[in-house]
């Protein structure tokens, strides 16, 4: 059975759970994800370690080993910008098909207050699932780097 647990700025994990949420996301985001350091700072801006505006962590596990996690970051804004940001969602590689991505995604809908946005790279397998859920794309993301 699938537990799911959720972390925020009133119940955050211990020192050794963020490593491990940090661990298993730069591990299983495979291709589509950041450095450790980078995971790190989404995971303490959701739980308000550093200066933001909060968010949630939400982590699924099977017989004590993580299966699933996602960080959402609340961005101060609504209307123009969402209010949340999905920055990360991740499934263990060994689970993949097995729908535990849809039940984080429905949870983080169902936990998060007001809109989602999220980034999604054109050719990832997991932006159908985001498609059937509901989310749509209504811009063509540009940066500029300095």
């Amino acid at each position: 059975m699938i537990e799911k647990k959720t972390f925020n700025p009133l119940r955050k994990p211990s020192i050794y759970e963020k490593k491990e949420i940090v661990e298993f996301l730069y591990i299983h985001l495979e291709k589509y994800g950041d450095s450790k350091s980078d995971i790190e700072k989404a995971v303490d801006y959701a739980l308000k370690e550093s200066l933001s505006f909060g968010g949630f962590v939400l982590v699924a596990k099977e017989n004590l080993e993580i299966v699933g996690a996602v960080v959402v970051n609340q961005t101060g804004m609504n209307g123009y910008i969402p209010e949340n940001i999905l920055v990360y969602i991740a499934t263990h590689k060994d689970h993949r098909g097995k729908g535990i991505g849809k039940q984080l995604m429905q949870k983080t809908i169902e936990l998060a207050k007001g809109n989602i946005a999220l980034h999604v790279e054109p050719e990832n397998p997991a932006r159908f699932l985001y498609e059937k859920i509901g989310f749509t794309s209504k811009y063509i993301e540009m940066r500029l780097i300095k």
